[in-house]
């Protein structure tokens, strides 16, 4: 035995070294790390003992002041026992040290376990005094995307029930009897091992509570400002300065800064950054007066222009005196209404007239529009943003809308549209009608109607090519239910542009071009593959006849005239081509975390897409794919000996709050898979990681990086043997290529980075 001397802060052993010795603290403290948690070992311990049954330490060791110890060797395997026998002292300690490592470790379990469950009751209290807040304030509550997952702590890999009480009653057992267990090496040895399993047991348990201790404090605040903390310095610059329910958020918000300050699990630098932020609003919320002042400067220098917006929309509609007139009385009916969201059937009744007045206004201007090289801003504002009257929409915003009518545009070379260059692409016939709520197409509808002989085969030639009945199968199917669906609550929908639907500043729920690109290669970072299809590649001269390589295709991307909180995946493909954009759409103003609502449309398109390419066989497991083996998986999980009965108790849970729906159970995963898995933070199961691992792989350099860790390796070694065969198969073409003389096509070569994840 060797002694060895470590300077305060330096390194003893680390996570992942081979354990060929043990090390007796014989002065000083050192501090034992593992995933989820550490703890303190003093004089007379023993380092290493809790990874005695395993090659390598798990704990990582550090000196927590100046330490001494003393090395007691571990290899060949004997030698412990060979100490244990012939030296009464070592036994004594190593029984002792182990006994006090299990302790401490249980202790830590026990005490994680507590807080978790704390942290869950915080969430939920938090959210309900919010959500109240609201209500008795006339506000909509927001939802997070997050309580969609939301629930309490439920363990895979749980201990026992009994197995805290055994070591504690063990611990409590008299000196004489312990210095007896010590004493007899083969009780001490075995002992030692289970107690080094059990250890690693706990290991289990503490890192899947880590990992839901950070959900829920995602859920509090997070870098992205879709949290608790956003819900609460939002609303409290929506309720009166002095009232009693004001000052009471004030007082949530500061508990809820103290509360996240001392999170572990927190980017301290960001949570400094948006208390400071809110700190900052609060103190300038004082001389907002002053701000008013000068924004009513500037809205004044176009109160001329936007006065009585509403007459220049219906005259530009060319609606009829009694229609112009109707509508107006309506628009003024709803800007008295002191509820507008109101379930009453009033109310009710007042949004589906406008609603249907707007959308016939809508199409009216529209085809006015298609001839018009001079749209007026006004209307420019009503056919992109939905606006239709100055008060209704607020003076500021009204101004605000204007200055951006004439510049705002999407960018068609990244298939990101305005409803309103939407449209017009159908109307030019460079992009086809989409797909009614009943799955029909334009070319099916036509079809339809020559069958039911309602037109001839000539008339059906001549409607597929006519572009006003081009555009009515759009504005008079998908608009409607699309326009609702993106504003997100469904049941009080009104399409005009309204203050009163604002939570946020304006500017800051705009969605730009660039936002949207950002979005999707976040996504992309994840699931590189997301927007890859298969189809067939040929080179006869090659001899290559029939070769199926990967493309790239990105969606068609709608921004919809109204200020709403979801996106809609509405079709997978253009007719039957599969090598043709998905259609995605959502709101121009969106109130929601922009990167997350389009996680979910991803995950949605992932399944139909599935669907589509499998047909009739996307649920028959014998043929493997995305949806059959979920399908299986969810169908069939009560049966399944590979989960344990508290993940059969997740899945039963999560199904019922995805209403037995086993699409919306995997967007869910996928959600889970992008947003938590793909950043290290393992969340899933390991059968649903290893269908996402195949379906939705990750990038080479993310697989690489998360090879490291044991939950994700095997899954990931699996999937690097097809890489490999799939690699293999390539080259073999290439060579066929090469011995033709024949230059690799570009389609070739994209196909293989595909395939190698670059």
């Amino acid at each position: 035995m060797a002694t060895i001397e470590y300077a305060k802060g330096s390194s003893i052993c680390t996570e992942g070294e081979l354990l060929d010795n043990a090390y007796v603290i014989t002065a000083g403290n050192v501090k034992a790390t593992f995933p989820g948690g550490e703890i303190a070992l003093k004089k007379g311990d023993v380092i290493g003992l809790c990874d005695i049954a395993y090659d390598s330490h798990f704990f990582s060791y550090s000196a927590l002041d100046n330490v001494t110890v003393v090395t007691l060797p571990l290899k060949p395997k004997n030698m412990l026992k060979e100490s244990i026998k012939t030296n009464p002292e070592i036994a004594r300690m190593t029984f002792s040290s182990m006994l006090n490592q299990v302790i401490l470790v249980y202790k830590h379990y026990s005490v994680m376990k507590k807080k978790c469950a704390d942290l869950y009751a915080t969430v939920n209290t938090f959210y309900d005094s919010y959500a109240k807040t609201c209500n008795l304030n006339g506000i909509t509550p927001r939802s997070l995307p997050q309580f969609d997952s939301l629930s309490e702590l439920s363990l895979e890999n749980d201990l026992d029930d009994w197995i805290v009480g055994f070591y504690v009653a063990l611990a409590g057992f008299t000196p004489e009897v312990k210095q007896s267990m010590a004493m007899n090496p083969s009780y001490l040895l075995g002992f030692i091992n289970k107690s080094s399993q059990d250890i690693h047991n706990a290991f289990a348990a503490c890192e899947e509570m880590d990992e839901y201790e950070a959900s829920q404090t995602d859920i509090l605040i997070n870098e992205n400002e879709m949290d608790i903390f956003d819900l609460y310095t939002s609303l409290v610059f929506r309720l009166p300065p002095d009232s009693i329910d004001n000052l009471s958020t004030k007082e949530s918000i500061d508990k809820l800064i103290e509360m996240v300050k001392g999170f572990k699990n927190c980017d301290s630098l960001m949570v400094h950054e948006r208390i400071s932020a809110y700190r900052t609003k609060l103190q300038s919320f004082s001389s907002s007066a002053t701000t008013e002042e000068d924004n009513n400067r500037n809205t004044e220098s176009y109160q001329r222009e936007l006065l009585n917006s509403i007459d220049t929309i219906l005259s530009y509609a060319n609606l009829t005196e009694e229609e112009s007139s109707t509508f107006k009385a309506l628009i003024n009916s709803y800007k008295k209404l002191n509820d507008k969201a109101s379930s009453d059937e009033g109310p009710r009744k007042l949004r589906l007239e406008i609603t249907s007045y707007f959308n016939k206004i809508y199409a009216k201007a529209f085809l006015k529009s298609t001839t018009d090289y001079s749209i007026p801003t006004i209307v420019k504002m009503f056919f992109k943003f939905g606006y239709v009257d100055e008060e209704l929409a607020g003076l500021d915003n009204a101004a605000y809308l204007y200055t951006l009518a004439d510049t705002y545009e999407g960018d068609e070379t990244f298939g990101v549209y305005t409803l309103y260059d939407w449209l017009k692409a159908i109307y030019d016939c460079k992009k086809d009608p989409s797909r009614n709520e009943f799955d029909t197409d334009f070319v099916t509808y036509a079809h339809e109607q020559k069958v039911s002989g309602k037109i001839t085969a000539e008339e059906e030639t001549q409607l597929l090519n006519n572009a006003i009945e081009r555009l009515n199968y759009e504005l008079n199917n998908m608009f409607p239910t699309v326009n609702k669906v993106t504003y997100g609550r469904i049941t009080s929908f009104c399409p005009v542009f309204s203050e009163h639907n604002l939570i946020k500043p304006l500017p800051s729920c705009l969605v730009s071009v660039d936002d949207i690109i950002v979005s999707l290669q976040q996504i992309n970072k994840i699931d590189y593959g997301a927007f890859y299809r298969e189809t067939v590649y040929s080179c006869p001269e090659a001899g290559i006849n029939k070769e199926f390589i990967q493309v790239k295709i990105l969606p068609d991307i709608i921004l919809f005239p109204n200020v709403g909180t979801r996106g809609v995946m509405w079709q997978e493909i253009e007719g039957r081509k599969r090598t043709t954009p998905a259609r995605f759409m959502l709101s121009i103003f969106h109130l929601e975390d922009l990167t997350n609502t389009f996680v979910r449309l991803v995950g949605e398109f992932r399944w139909e897409m599935c669907k589509r390419v499998q047909g009739s066989r996307w649920n028959d497991v014998s043929d493997r794919s995305l949806t059959s083996e979920y399908f299986d998986y969810i169908q069939f999980y009560k049966k399944n000996s590979e989960l344990s009965a508290d993940a059969k108790e997740k899945i039963k849970t999560s199904l019922s709050k995805a209403k037995n729906s086993f699409k919306e159970m995997f967007i869910r995963d996928y959600i889970i898979w992008v947003l938590y898995e793909g950043n290290g933070s393992p969340r899933l199961n390991k059968l649903v990681r290893q269908m996402m691992a195949t379906y939705c792989p990750f990038p080479k350099e993310l697989r690489t990086k998360l090879a490291a860790n044991p939950l994700f390796k095997e899954t990931l070694e699996h999937y690097e043997i097809k890489v490999a065969q799939k690699l293999h198969h390539c080259d073999n073409v290439m060579a066929k290529l090469r011995n033709a003389n024949v230059d690799a096509p570009n389609e070739l070569l994209l196909h293989i980075n595909f395939i190698e994840g670059k």
